[in-house]
């Protein structure tokens, strides 16, 4: 089974990844943890984009779905799971024919809704224990007491710099701007089915399972 995640930046696309990762054996396949990976590892994808990267220039088209090729011919378990890929009409178009190529198709596309202003408070109020990585918000979960982490007791917690409100309105923007124009195309192909990002995580896999049906 091959499915894509879709959704804006924080809208829980890589923790439900994770748990169907962890439920039905399925392989997340996040186009940033990939080319970390392939540059690593010294693959011709990862060398070649090294070299643009150290150039300072932005990875082309060409070069991901060569990455996403790679990946799909060593084996993905129970299914792939595309998290954060497509994010353009031209890379949508560029997967099918990767999975054609393979014998393969996509069978759902999920777009987790969200409301923009609560998922930017849901972001910029997040933060985490310096010392184990517990997650904490200052709306949503503070630790019990305040200023030592729950988990391991710590007393210093730390952010994610790009966890401010002008970044994460830029990466939505640009959501809607790129992302959000191949909704349509998998609309139009019967595949997109969408849920409620904004209610609990527990809720979310509940209704990504009753899409996925039995395993």
């Amino acid at each position: 089974m091959n499915i894509i995640l879709l959704g804006p930046p924080g809208a829980g696309k890589g923790t439900q990844a994770q748990r169907l990762v962890e439920d039905r054996g399925m392989v997340q396949l996040s186009t940033g943890d990939m080319l970390r990976a392939a540059v690593k590892a010294g693959t011709p994808v990862g060398v070649e984009a090294k070299a643009i990267m150290d150039a300072g220039g932005l990875v082309s088209d060409a070069i991901v779905s060569a990455l996403i090729g790679e990946r799909l011919d060593a084996g993905t378990g129970s299914g792939a799971i595309f998290d954060g890929y497509p994010r353009t009409a031209a890379q949508a178009e560029s997967l099918d024919g990767l999975l054609d190529e393979r014998g393969q198709q996509l069978d759902h596309v999920i777009e987790l809704e969200v409301d923009e202003d609560a998922l930017v408070e849901r972001i910029v109020g997040r933060f985490t224990c310096a010392h184990c990585g517990a997650g904490y918000h200052d709306t949503f979960k503070q630790p019990k007491v305040e200023g030592v982490c729950d988990v391991c007791g710590a007393t210093e917690f730390k952010r994610r710099p790009d966890d401010n409100e002008d970044t994460v309105r830029t990466r939505m923007a640009e959501y809607r701007a790129k992302t959000a124009p191949i909704i349509p195309i998998y609309e139009s192909r019967g595949l997109l089915r969408r849920v409620d990002g904004m209610a609990d995580i527990a809720v979310v896999t509940d209704a990504i399972e009753a899409i996925l049906g039995a395993r």
